[in-house]
C-alpha cells in the first residue's frame, strides 16, 4: 500500500500482467492444490473444464505478487486483516495472460490508533479477451506519511 494520504477512495490502479504457463500451473498445484485438472493435462480433458486450468489460489497468489510489486510502499503497509467475497470466475487456462486492477472503495483513519489508516479495495482480474476471472475485497493498513494528518 502507500501512505494513507497518497489514496483515494475511487482511484483505479493497473497493477500488472502474468501469462500462466503449463509448467507453473502443473508445479504450483503439485504443491499446494494437487487435484487432476490443475496436475495432469491428460487427466483434465476427462473434466467438466476439459483440460488443464491454474489452481484459484495460484490466479490469486499471482495477483498478490502484482499488489507486492506496484502498489506496496514498504515502509508504509502494516498488512492486511484479510479478504472477503472471494469468486473465481472463469478457469484461467495455459497461455493466458492476466492483468489485475485494484479500486479503492474506502478509507479511514483509525480511531484508536493515531497514525494509522485503513482502505478497502476491490482486486479484479480479467484474461486477454477483458473476461473477469477473479474478484474479491481486501482491506489495506497503513501508517500516514505525516502522522498528525487527520
Amino acid at each position: 500500500m502507500q501512505y494513507y494520504e497518497d489514496i483515494e477512495p475511487g482511484a483505479v490502479r493497473d497493477i500488472g500482467s502474468h501469462t500462466f504457463t503449463e509448467p507453473a500451473i502443473i508445479a504450483f498445484a503439485t504443491q499446494f492444490d494437487p487435484q487432476p485438472f490443475h496436475t495432469d493435462p491428460e487427466a483434465a480433458k476427462k473434466t467438466a473444464f476439459g483440460g488443464l486450468i491454474a489452481s484459484g489460489w495460484h490466479t490469486a497468489a499471482t495477483v498478490m505478487r502484482m499488489i507486492v510489486d506496484s502498489a506496496i510502499e514498504v515502509e508504509a503497509s502494516l498488512g492486511s486483516p484479510g479478504f472477503d467475497d472471494l469468486s473465481w470466475l472463469k478457469p484461467v487456462r495455459p497461455g493466458d495472460t492476466i492483468r489485475a486492477r485494484m479500486t479503492c472503495l474506502d478509507k479511514a483513519p483509525s480511531r484508536s490508533r493515531p497514525g494509522i489508516g485503513s482502505a478497502r479495495f476491490l482486486i479484479e482480474a480479467f484474461n486477454q479477451s477483458d473476461e473477469l476471472v477473479m474478484r474479491y475485497t481486501s482491506i489495506g493498513i497503513m501508517r500516514f506519511r505525516n502522522p498528525v494528518s487527520p
